[in-house]
């Protein structure tokens, strides 16, 4: 069986200290990996708990100077890339031009961003990059167009780079979330009527864990995946199969 851990396997994880990114960090550092996780704001970084392997930094993923900091705290090369930052902005806030900017500012154009800068920093012998994606990158949103769309484009950006540069030995992999217990939804999980209606719709009839998003993620940066790319993986309890 081929090892899930790369010789010398070091990770920067955006999103890194909360929610999904969270247990993205914890899958990656119980399997040996050196995890780098990002989190916006110091408050953040604070509240994550401490993990032998995981060392939190701050990093704001729309900004050019933010990121090439972050970058330059890593030591080594890198040989995986997730891309956990992400917001979304309820009650029709994304109707309004400025918000919906700002949701694609994160989601789409900050996951290019630190892909291209890290990039220059990947191991010689191959890296790995894992976006997240999401149910909304299939389905339309009537009220989060902009996290729609972001998502939708971060499908579309992940077949785009696996195609631009897998010659350089560098795979590019996506999953998308369904129905994730993070502090991000807990207001769906809190209603009682919402909650029924997802997991009704969900197969396995439960909300998922933000480690097994974490546990696909470090499958698709092993060398156990090393013939995929350009993929894009639903971790989702059966929510799109039906």
């Amino acid at each position: 069986m081929t090892a899930l851990v790369p010789n010398h396997s070091t990770a920067f994880v955006t999103g890194g200290t909360s929610g999904i990114g969270a247990g993205v960090s914890r899958a990656l550092a119980s399997a040996g990996w050196r995890v780098f996780a990002g989190g916006v704001s110091r408050s953040e970084i604070d509240a994550f708990e401490p993990m032998v392997g995981v060392f939190p930094l701050l990093v704001d993923v729309t900004d050019q100077a933010s990121v090439d900091s972050a970058l330059q705290q890593v030591d080594g090369d890198l040989s995986g890339l997730v891309n956990c930052a992400g917001i979304i902005q309820r009650g029709g806030a994304e109707f309004d031009i400025d918000c919906f900017r700002q949701t694609l500012e994160v989601n789409l154009i900050g996951t290019m961003r630190v892909c291209l800068a890290a990039k220059k920093r990947f191991a010689p012998a191959g890296s790995a990059i894992v976006n997240i994606a999401s149910m909304l990158s299939f389905f339309g949103s009537p009220v989060v167009p902009g996290y729609a769309a972001s998502k939708g484009g971060v499908v579309q950006l992940t077949k785009s780079l696996a195609a631009a540069w897998a010659a350089e030995g560098v795979r590019v992999n996506a999953v998308a979330p369904g129905w994730i217990a993070t502090p991000l939804t807990q207001a769906l999980q809190d209603d009682k009527l919402r909650s029924a209606s997802i997991l009704e719709r969900t197969p396995q009839r439960r909300w998922g864990l933000p480690d097994e998003v974490g546990s696909a993620v470090l499958f698709l940066l092993s060398d156990s995946a090393r013939f995929m790319t350009g993929a894009v993986v639903p971790v989702d309890g059966g929510y799109s199969a039906v």
